[in-house]
């Protein structure tokens, strides 16, 4: 009798023991599968891009890099801001109507008409994709006005080279042009005067 009552205590502590040896390599086994369905460290810190633009001079464009792609910034002078205004060429969607017009965020297109027209939370910055809408070219900055490659009425703003594509210097694309809509306006804040977070 006793012979079964310690066969009987080895068994249980042999099941309890496998059982916990079992659920242990679960576990080990798990979490690195669970590991690898998170994304990557350097992905997440390309979800957004902290920018320093202090050292960035009026007339000046810089690219940038967010999720892998290029991003303008341009701090654009008073007399580029005035030819903006000014302007009379013809856009094909100078204020973002196009319902196909790309994934601008609410507060760009909700915004009142020196925002639609400056396509910027700030006129003297503008900050958007640096991809062409037609087949994904980097335009060029070609900021002064009637150059003779580009024609008399070039108005100045950025030219794709790839196929000929033109923007103004608020990104909206000149009618008569292969790009469909205008550069897209992504996501992103002022931090202080000085850093923008894009994204």
């Amino acid at each position: 009798m006793s012979d079964q009552i310690a066969s009987s205590g080895r068994r249980q502590f042999l099941a309890m023991a496998t059982g916990a040896v079992g659920a242990a390599g679960v576990v080990v086994t798990a979490v690195p599968f669970v590991r690898s369905m998170q994304p990557a460290k350097d992905t997440l810190a390309m979800a957004t891009t902290e920018v320093d633009i202090s050292k960035v001079e009026p007339g000046q464009l810089i690219v940038v890099p967010w999720q892998g792609k290029p991003v303008f910034i341009l701090r654009r002078t008073p007399e580029i801001l005035g030819r903006i205004e000014s302007e009379r060429v013809e856009l094909r969607d100078p204020d973002n109507e196009d319902p196909e017009g790309g994934e601008n965020p609410s507060w760009f297109l909700k915004g009142d008409k020196k925002t639609r027209t400056f396509r910027s939370r700030r006129p003297e910055w503008y900050i958007s994709s640096a991809i062409c809408t037609h087949l994904g070219c980097v335009p060029l900055l070609r900021e002064e006005p009637g150059t003779p490659d580009l024609g008399s009425d070039w108005p100045g703003g950025f030219y794709c080279p790839c196929h000929g594509s033109r923007y103004d210097l608020s990104g909206r694309v000149l009618a008569g042009y292969p790009a469909p809509r205008n550069l897209e306006i992504m996501e992103y804040k002022f931090l202080s005067d000085t850093r923008v977070l894009i994204g």
